[in-house]
């Protein structure tokens, strides 16, 4: 995908200047409320006429103020997830996800209905009224029926605003698996930082209806450290544990991790908050947390209160966020040897 904006867009007490050029195909947008997200998402998908300037997709110009091209929003090959999943009420779920692939000529039809179905695991929905369906059911309906219309790219703004923990974290594997199936190119717009690193690669940073900063998603998280509550949090893949009754041992590369048994299920993304890591400059004699990595230092981030050290755990990454006091007394420097001490309680399962 090759996506290149320069518009403005003027309002009573609002401007929105937005200036990039994108190839990653797994981009977000990030920002807090008013910033001008929802307001570029609007001018890419053609519900807002800019004042001036172009956006171009993949070479296909879909606007240019100088040209007279505006190009409506059927006519974009752009598709957007809105945070609501605005089905229509009524048609059956079958009928909501071929709404747009029927209105898309053959020869750009390139997704498979039943491969689609089976992976947002739809089938048992098909023929259920949209309005008996749950939140997380609605979207990953309007998700299908946006990607069975083949776009170019698919706009996804604030998907999971709405769903608690438990029904956002049941959404995000399905959007990174048919993400990955079909190679889809989208933009995922969201205030949440969270989100961005489960979604994205790259993040087009958001303030004031400007571009602040176009940044890799895992450098705009580093950036986090030492602030909020819980700071950094690390993002660990694990599967296929040992189960040794309370806990279960998981290989993390040529790590062992043990982690409480909080669930029936096995495996799957969990978070480790950098604040629950403690270091030790030797290896303890004993101690109850049952982790205890030889790690390597490769770096510090300095911060307002607190630090950040950069391990390298046999080839795997953790970030711990400790005080300076503690890097002065412990000498930490990149090369150090350092003991991770984690408890087995310490780690979150998110899906």
């Amino acid at each position: 995908m090759e996506l290149k904006v320069n518009v403005e867009k003027q309002f009573a007490a609002f401007k929105c200047a937005v200036h990039f050029s994108l190839r990653n195909e797994k981009c977000g947008v990030f920002g807090p409320s008013g910033s001008g997200k929802s307001t570029l998402m609007n001018m890419l998908s053609g519900l807002i006429v800019p004042d001036k300037g172009f956006i171009c997709l993949n070479g296909k110009t879909l606007f240019d103020n100088e040209a007279k091209i505006n190009l409506p929003p059927d006519k974009r090959r752009i598709g957007v997830v809105f945070q609501h999943a605005l089905l229509f009420p009524h048609m059956n779920v079958e009928k909501n996800l071929f709404y747009g692939m029927n209105r898309t000529n053959a020869q750009e039809r390139h997704i498979d209905p039943d491969q689609l179905i089976s992976i947002l695991q739809l089938e048992p929905l098909l023929n259920r009224n949209v309005t008996k369906l749950s939140g997380g059911e609605k979207q990953r309906v309007a998700l299908g029926r946006t990607i069975l219309a083949c776009p170019d790219l698919i706009l996804l703004d604030e998907p999971l605003t709405g769903l608690d923990g438990q029904l956002k974290f049941q959404i995000i594997p399905h959007l990174r698996r048919v993400f990955s199936e079909f190679s889809i190119p989208m933009l995922f717009i969201s205030h949440s930082l969270q989100e961005m690193r489960l979604m994205t690669e790259d993040v087009l940073v958001m303030h004031k209806g400007r571009i602040a900063n176009q940044i890799a998603t895992e450098q705009l998280a580093r950036a986090t450290l030492g602030s909020g509550i819980r700071g950094y949090t690390n993002l660990l893949d694990l599967d296929s544990p040992e189960d040794l009754g309370d806990l279960f041992s998981y290989r993390w590369g040529k790590v062992k991790l043990m982690l409480v048994k909080t669930t029936k299920k096995q495996g799957g993304q969990f978070s480790l908050g950098a604040r629950d890591i403690l270091l030790f400059k030797k290896h303890p004699e004993a101690a109850s947390a049952r982790n205890m990595l030889v790690c390597t230092v490769r770096k510090t981030y300095q911060t307002d209160w607190l630090v950040g050290v950069e391990l390298d755990c046999q080839g795997n990454t953790l970030i711990a966020e400790i005080v300076p006091q503690s890097v002065e007394e412990m000498n930490i420097r990149p090369g150090t040897e350092i003991v991770a001490i984690i408890k087995a309680s310490a780690f979150q399962r998110l899906y």
